[in-house]
């Protein structure tokens, strides 16, 4: 049997070029919903951030042309991320976007007239250096396989239980939750949609439009809703630029974990790059969990 089916490894760098302009429009995007959400006087008032968007809040934000420019601009983004995915494995394409967290931040800053700290600099470069550490390991290590149904039940039973889990904790607590919290759980459904949007690309590859690859695409829709859901809860109640870290921070380490774990994407990987994965994934986390403790819009203010 074969063990690959899919484009030539040639066509990586124009994935990269994708992947780089995704990251570009998904800033902007963020930018432009948090102001929407800020603007619009949603954001909760206690000190620790806590809180998020009401259904009634979100209906009037939904009708707000900076939300909606926002939107498009996500919606851009995603479709050159998907661009990218299918010319280049899911290790390599999803980190890249990483580089939305440093154009958010300038903007950010710029747009609130905030000064960076030299916590969050620190912050930033962590999460940067993190990232780009792992790409350029994934690179040198990273191939598509043939994916098994074996290979796509496992990827859809994860995520089923985790749908269940993320929704019984919003509806539940959500109304006290702090910003990282939405950010994780944003982060993690979101690598899920990177994920089965290469299960779905690679079964086209492999000719095998099945009902289990039209249960991947019910299952990447509800990710797509929940996770937007947690998503605007974080602009709510918290900087975009922190939003941003964990969407580039913790989805693409979620999505790399299943493309290693199951898709077999870095089955060439020697125990040296494996042991680069996790210093470097590590790295990326510590960078979101400092962001969150120092960034100046979360910093309560001195009494």
């Amino acid at each position: 049997m074969q063990d690959f089916i899919g484009p030539a490894d040639e066509l990586r760098y124009l994935a990269i070029l994708l992947a780089v302009l995704a990251a570009v429009a998904l800033a902007f995007g963020a930018q432009f919903q948090n102001n929407a959400v800020s603007n619009g006087k949603t954001k909760p008032k206690t000190k620790d951030g806590r809180g998020g968007l009401g259904l009634r809040q979100l209906r009037k934000l939904i009708v707000r042309p900076q939300w909606i420019s926002g939107l498009g601009l996500m919606g851009l983004g995603m479709i050159l991320q998907l661009g990218a995915l299918t010319l280049a494995p899911l290790i390599v394409v999803q980190p890249i976007g990483a580089l939305a967290l440093v154009i958010t931040s300038l903007l950010n800053a710029k747009v609130t007239k905030t000064k960076i700290n030299r916590g969050t600099t620190v912050a930033i470069l962590l999460c940067t250096f993190g990232i780009a550490a792992f790409v350029t390991t994934a690179s040198g290590v990273a191939d598509a396989n043939v994916l098994t149904d074996t290979d796509v039940t496992a990827v859809l039973a994860i995520l089923l239980v985790l749908l269940a889990v993320f929704a019984a904790l919003f509806f539940t607590s959500g109304r006290s939750a702090k910003p990282l919290t939405y950010i994780i759980g944003a982060g993690v459904l979101y690598g899920f949609v990177a994920t089965l949007a290469k299960v779905v690309i690679q079964r086209l590859y492999q000719s095998q439009f099945d009902w289990l690859t039209i249960l991947c695409l019910f299952a990447l829709v509800a990710a797509v809703f929940l996770g937007g859901w947690f998503v605007q809860n974080a602009y709510a109640s918290g900087p975009p630029d922190l939003v941003i870290a964990g969407l580039t921070v913790i989805d693409p380490l979620v999505a790399v974990s299943v493309a290693i774990a199951i898709l077999g994407e870095a089955k060439a990987a020697t125990p040296l790059a494996a042991v680069g994965f996790a210093i470097s994934g590590a790295i990326a986390v510590a960078g979101v969990v400092l962001l969150s403790r120092v960034h100046p819009e979360l910093a309560s203010p001195k009494r």
